[in-house]
């Protein structure tokens, strides 16, 4: 009796121990310190048109796939003049910074913040919760597509569907 409820205990806890971590949430709560508030894809889903996005990812991975309208600003070269010359943008405009899943958009949200945007979210999940939710992101031509760069082997298994590219 004892050894069959090992097993079924092995059963429950196998996947959750060889995925490494347990959910997205716990992986944020320890890359992250919430210093931006999370949006999630619920609150913005319907108003992404009438915000402005900013892809907090490097290149290469913006033009395997990216939000629509999302404004490439980078994360190891990201430069804040450069945010402060987009026309679309003021310290007061409501900003959604994504990343692939919410680690590097915090970064880049912060300093948004001190240079003093006051209204600057990170997107909860980034893009891979983005198109595992089902919603539509766009390739370099701005066509749709279902390829998405997944940053890393180790990041990938966050990416649920969506075909995996590396490259454009």
């Amino acid at each position: 009796m004892l050894v069959k409820k090992g097993i079924i205990l092995l059963c429950f806890l196998f996947p959750w121990i060889h995925s490494g971590q347990g959910s997205i949430e716990e992986l944020l709560t320890m890359y992250n310190t919430e210093s931006i508030p999370y949006v999630t894809i619920e609150d913005i889903k319907d108003e992404i048109d009438n915000i402005v996005v900013l892809d907090s990812r490097e290149i290469g991975e913006y033009k395997v796939s990216h939000l629509k309208n999302a404004i490439y600003v980078g994360y190891d070269q990201f430069d804040i003049t450069k945010v402060s010359e987009i026309p679309e943008i003021d310290k007061d405009t409501k900003i959604v910074v994504y990343c692939s899943l919410g680690i590097r958009s915090e970064v880049t949200s912060e300093k948004l913040k001190l240079a003093g945007y006051h209204n600057v979210y990170n997107l909860y999940g980034g893009i891979f919760e983005w198109i595992n939710h089902g919603y539509p992101v766009f390739n370099s031509k701005e066509q749709r597509t279902d390829q998405v760069h997944p940053f890393s082997e180790e990041w990938e298994k966050w990416l649920e569907k969506g075909t995996k590219r590396y490259q454009e």
